[in-house]
């Protein structure tokens, strides 16, 4: 693009395709609005944003446990953005079948991939294939009413193994211990009310290969643990090692301090005699755990029916290393979540080893290594499945930087006009939604459940429902269309 061209002119803005709707793409479409560039009227720019599922927010509408506090915060943050009117949402619309790249190129000057990870990361140990081993991105999905995923969930483990020590696992255990009826505050949705309800868990079991302070998971996470009604928190004295590392970062981080210390106050508080304890469900933490090998039984065999383990130690540097102790749990079920893991998208370089798409500071790389004129990424997508909210909004500033100062350069669209791509949606039967589209959905869900709490609650239990979420896909195209036609 030379500088004599009205490319992010008033008369031609800059042509912007943002795939993924989620905290990493709508940050980077916000940061580019608010850009320098634009502020001065230096650059004008136009922003269509592309989701593959009807309602918008990816992984913070299906990726994060409806009773996480932090959530409504996130979620108005992202609405105040979309709702400003100045970014195009487009719904149900999958890359690489709807829209192609050569389409996105066709009518915008550049492209961000912003996909996110959605796939559990892979744990190659014997017996991981066996029935009642499940993946927790998965669970989540189902939990958070996925319109992509089964209706139905097997629940009927009473003892749970949950591999991992991060926030997804923290999130899994806890939804699975939880009593159903305490979850009737949140979005769930009525078929996953009822899978929860019905399931027979006693005791869930967290396991993480290092120490107390090597956990992933957040304080606030841990926190939400002592919130669940009648469910004992156990803890094993014998887990509680300290190396020079752990002794390091308790002294230098905050963070670390605040989990140990939250850690050995529940510890010393519990009774010696682990039968004191009267609830219903224990939820277990376990630490210094290698998993060895899920295993069956004879009499029911490939249905799960235990899980062995390695204990390890800490090596000074905060690091495990196994020693040579193997212990058995006895358990149906076993989730792992030790992580999600990127896919690759259509006709864009792929690192399967780590799951992102190749990229330098968010110029996304082809084959030899080399700059792909116009396309970018950010996000889980761009650096792997890692960090936090803070995190992604640095991580979309660097894409966007790079995207400026690029903009000279990019590749022009060849038909740029805001509504050629709304013709060519049409024109191939895409039953696309708008952000009118999620107001009119999010009004709806939001009168479920206030009719719910209106009647007196829901399942026979009186309890405010603020939303009940819609599951099938078809339903939310459906009402999100809908509303939009009714306003017309």
């Amino acid at each position: 693009m030379s500088s004599s061209t009205s490319v992010g002119s008033a008369e031609r803005p800059l042509r912007v395709a943002v795939v993924g709707s989620g905290p990493a793409g709508v940050y980077a479409a916000d940061i580019l609005t608010k850009s320098e560039a634009v502020k001065s009227g230096e650059l004008t720019v136009s922003i269509d944003l592309f989701d593959r599922y009807p309602a918008p927010y990816g992984l913070i509408r299906y990726g994060v446990a409806p009773d996480h506090p932090r959530i409504k915060g996130i979620v108005n943050a992202l609405h105040k953005v979309l709702d400003r009117g100045d970014i195009r949402f487009f719904g149900n619309v999958d890359y690489g079948t709807d829209l192609t790249i050569e389409d996105l190129r066709t009518h915008y000057d550049a492209v961000i991939f912003a996909t996110g990870a959605i796939k559990d990361a892979d744990l190659n140990i014997p017996g991981i294939e066996l029935d009642g081993s499940y993946g927790g991105a998965d669970f989540v999905s189902w939990y958070d009413g996925h319109p992509d995923v089964p209706r139905e969930w097997p629940l009927d483990a009473k003892e749970i193994a949950v591999i991992g020590n991060g926030n997804v696992a923290l999130d899994v255990a806890r939804v699975l211990s939880k009593h159903a009826d305490d979850l009737l505050s949140t979005e769930i949705p009525d078929n996953v009310y009822a899978g929860l309800k019905s399931s027979p868990v006693t005791d869930v079991h967290v396991f993480g290969r290092r120490g107390p302070a090597q956990v992933k998971f957040t304080p606030l996470e841990l926190r939400e643990l002592s919130h669940s009604k009648d469910v004992d928190i156990i803890l094993y004295p014998e887990d509680f090692e300290f190396d020079e590392e752990s002794d390091r970062q308790i002294q230098t981080n905050n963070q670390t301090k605040t989990m140990v210390g939250t850690l050995t106050n529940w510890i010393a508080e519990q009774p010696e005699d682990l039968s004191e304890l009267k609830a219903s469900r224990r939820l277990h933490l376990h630490f210094l755990h290698s998993p060895v090998e899920i295993y069956d039984d004879p009499e029911t065999p490939g249905k799960v029916a235990g899980i062995k383990f390695e204990r390890t130690e800490l090596d000074g540097t905060g690091n495990a290393r196994g020693t040579g102790e193997f212990v058995d749990y006895p358990v149906q079920a076993v989730y792992r979540a030790i992580g999600y893991f990127g896919s690759a998208l259509p006709e864009i370089e792929f690192d399967h080893k780590k799951g992102v798409i190749p990229n330098d500071g968010g110029r996304v790389l082809d084959a030899s290594g080399s700059h792909v004129p116009g396309v970018y990424a950010t996000g889980w997508i761009k650096r792997g499945p890692v960090g936090l909210i803070g995190h992604t909004k640095g991580d979309a500033l660097e894409t966007v930087t790079y995207l400026l100062e690029d903009r000279e350069n990019l590749p022009v669209a060849s038909v740029p006009a805001e509504d050629a791509v709304v013709d060519l949606l049409d024109a191939r039967g895409v039953k696309f939604t708008s952000w009118e589209g999620w107001l009119a959905l999010d009004a709806h869900e939001l009168a479920l459940g206030a009719a719910a709490t209106e009647a007196g609650g829901s399942h026979g239990v009186e309890v405010k429902r603020e939303r009940i979420k819609v599951v099938p896909r078809e339903d939310m195209v459906d009402i999100s269309r809908d509303g939009v036609a009714a306003q017309v």
